[in-house]
């Protein structure tokens, strides 16, 4: 995988992965900004999905709340 590349799939064991690529040593480094093309696409297609059912966050809002709690900026177009 090339320099600064992270890649994982939708599977929720996929999870821990998409975190380790936010907290260093490899993938890519904090801070940056991420632009979410077609954001309302993803938004709609995991929306069923409900992640923290306690805060009633879908996986969509999830993964975004935790791409900011790693300092990441989410611009969602």
């Amino acid at each position: 995988m090339p320099s600064g590349e992270c890649r994982w799939g939708a599977e929720r064991r996929e999870w821990n992965a998409f975190k380790d690529c936010l907290q260093g040593g490899f993938g890519v480094t904090v801070p940056f900004t991420l632009i979410w093309h077609d954001a309302d696409v993803a938004r709609q297609a995991l929306a069923d999905d409900i992640w923290d059912a306690e805060k009633g966050l879908s996986y969509f809002e999830e993964i975004v709340r935790l791409l900011e709690s790693f300092g990441v900026t989410v611009v969602l177009q």
